[in-house]
């Protein structure tokens, strides 16, 4: 279902902060561990106190590079400067993980280096916006750790035969046909341009995980950037499983950014964008962006489907966290990058909760 009128999460959060404190008061030091009886995943602290709830933040990676805009360094530098303030006031309030895209930055990356693997372009270009993102942080009082990530993936998938992953810039139809003569490019409509499209796995496995969950729980003023561009994929030798090969893949960052955010036990995962939230009956005159909508209302009416290369995967991304989610009241969002801080509220973006 959806609904009219818009949740605050801030009010959630501080009513599931309550009830967890209330189920789960301060051990003394008579109290056993094996005392408790809740099923609420536990985490552990060996500092300060945690924040008022762990929250995965995923940015695509278009939000540094808007539309219209050269694929500059200099650009990155200035779209993760406005975005930065944000992002570290979001930090001050709650326990955050960032992942980013990577669609425009790796395909740039392969036009310069045509003989590259996509594993090692995702490695450079995750990297790259590591770098500009976790600069532009730090000016804004934000200390943060890049983590290079790898993800396995399974090379038989049947995404290899279907690539959907757009990578690099915008083409004209003209031109778009030439490369894909000339160089053998899958190319696929993406608004009124083309772009080029590669396979694009689902994550099965993030071999980073306890590294990043080690930070949350041990360097509370850090703030993890992780699995940027969906990871590097790479797969393990059947007949040898602990040795790893990468794989000529792009792995979407938002489905990679829910198993993430799911693996670490978070209670929301935000999907920011450069265009909005979900959209009821888009592209008609009374379309509208939907407040508050339940993962089987989505996958009712198939809200995305006719968006497989944008939209579509943030949809079944957040429909996925919340699916798979341990925490109660778990709760994804999407919405504007520009809209983030008032994501929380519900004044802007598409809230989707079970409970709705």
């Amino acid at each position: 279902m959806i609904a009219t009128s818009r949740y605050s999460l801030r009010k959630a959060a501080s009513q599931l902060t309550r009830a967890a404190s209330a189920t789960f008061p301060s051990p003394s030091p008579s109290s056993s561990p094996s005392s408790s009886s809740s099923s609420l995943p536990s985490r552990s602290y060996s500092t300060t106190p945690p924040l008022n709830d762990r929250i995965v933040i995923a940015v695509g990676g278009n939000a540094l590079q808007r539309r219209g805009e050269r694929l500059t360094i200099e650009n990155m530098l200035k779209a993760a400067a406005d975005m930065a303030p944000t992002i570290a006031s979001l930090a001050k309030e709650h326990e955050l993980v960032l992942t980013h895209g990577n669609g425009p930055q790796v395909g740039e990356l392969a036009l310069e280096r045509s003989a590259a693997t996509f594993d090692v372009l995702g490695a450079e270009s995750m990297g790259q916006i590591g770098y500009v993102l976790a600069q532009a942080l730090s000016s804004a009082g934000c200390h943060s750790a890049p983590i290079i990530c790898q993800v396995v993936v399974d090379p038989q998938h049947e995404a290899f035969r279907d690539p959907s992953k757009f990578v690099g810039p915008i083409y004209g139809a003209k031109e778009a046909t030439a490369l894909s003569q000339s160089l053998g490019w899958v190319m696929k409509p993406d608004g009124e341009y083309f772009r080029r499209v590669v396979p694009s796995p689902p994550p099965q496995e993030i071999l980073q995980i306890d590294a990043i969950r080690t930070l949350l729980e041990n360097s509370p003023d850090l703030l993890p950037i992780a699995c940027g561009g969906g990871g590097i994929p790479v797969s393990r030798i059947p007949s040898n499983p602990q040795t790893l090969t990468g794989v000529e893949a792009v792995i979407d960052k938002d489905r990679c950014g829910a198993k993430l955010a799911n693996e670490l036990d978070a209670d929301g995962y935000i999907i920011l964008t450069d265009g909005g939230g979900i959209w009821q009956n888009f592209g008609k005159p009374d379309a509208r962006e939907m407040q508050l909508a339940t993962p089987e209302y989505l996958l009712g009416t198939k809200a995305g489907k006719n968006f497989p290369g944008s939209m579509g995967p943030k949809i079944q991304a957040a429909i996925d966290f919340v699916h798979d989610s341990k925490r109660p009241g778990a709760w994804a969002a999407i919405g504007d990058l520009k809209d983030a801080a008032k994501i929380f509220d519900n004044e802007e973006g598409t809230l989707i909760k079970e409970d709705v």
